[in-house]
């Protein structure tokens, strides 16, 4: 099986925490050479220095903003002119929306949102498939949540976009499918990350119940027993880039310990 990724290139959004940091290490231990996407450079700077280097792989950085579509446009046109031949892989993944009833929710939350998530991907898209297409190869990846397949209660915002994006996903796998570009959807679970630390100390604020508690209560809707791991999220990942998932595309992959209560 070819999972080998050695003189490939990944651009990994989100990626000095959590899932994002996960993915961009299992890619950097599969011989990517990795282009970290985030916000904060302090942050950017220790991460892209703990990164696997076992091909000796020179890692580097872009800092950009989602809550800043033209920011982010700007930045990678400029990192791209320096860099004309692109990416391998784009790893889709950014912050969740705020918890919360749907109802409750402002109007302005579902355009931050609809930006945040749909835009900046599509906007990332469009800078790097070029290079894709003319290679003959690309992986779009992006990372979403199981409310795709399910909704989640208490993620009203974050339900309505995961799913548009989840859509446009789709409609860009049927539309690059004959290029030799896989567009692919990771749908985590219930992961142990500071996301999903927040919304569990949210809940607490909400119903009075201690975190044991209410991590009890997630736990029983989890067929696997225990919360996933973000570099268990990543290993998905890492596989839809290789070369041996070439025929897949256009799909949700759960990673969710049997959670999601469809197929």
């Amino acid at each position: 099986m070819q999972l080998d990724l050695t003189s490939h290139r990944a651009l990994v959004g989100g990626s000095t925490q959590g899932i994002g940091r996960a993915v961009a290490e299992e890619l950097a231990q599969l011989g990517a050479t990795v282009t970290l996407l985030a916000r904060n450079e302090a942050s950017l700077q220790q991460a892209v220095a703990e990164l696997p280097r076992p091909q000796g792989q020179l890692h580097d950085y872009l800092v950009a903003d989602f809550t800043d579509p033209d920011q982010l446009a700007s930045r990678l046109h400029e990192y791209l002119a320096a860099h004309p031949a692109g990416f391998h892989t784009l790893v889709n993944n950014t912050g969740g929306p705020a918890g919360g009833p749907i109802l409750a929710a402002p109007v302005q939350a579902f355009r931050t949102a609809f930006e945040q998530h749909l835009v900046c991907n599509h906007l990332l898209v469009q800078a790097v498939v070029p290079a894709m297409q003319a290679r003959g190869y690309g992986r779009i990846i992006n990372i979403i949540s199981t409310s795709v397949k399910q909704p989640l209660a208490g993620l009203g915002v974050s339900n309505t976009i995961r799913a548009a994006v989840a859509n446009w996903a789709k409609t860009l796998a049927n539309e690059l499918g004959g290029s030799g570009i896989t567009v692919n959807n990771v749908l985590p679970g219930a992961t142990v990350t500071q996301r999903h630390t927040s919304l569990i100390e949210k809940r607490v604020e909400q119903t009075g119940q201690t975190v044991e508690e209410i991590e009890a209560t997630m736990l029983r809707s989890i067929p696997a027993g225990r919360f996933g791991q973000a570099a268990e999220v990543a290993a998905a990942v890492a596989f839809l880039a290789a070369p041996a998932a070439a025929y897949i595309n256009g799909i949700n992959v759960p990673v969710d310990g049997g959670r999601t209560g469809n197929l």
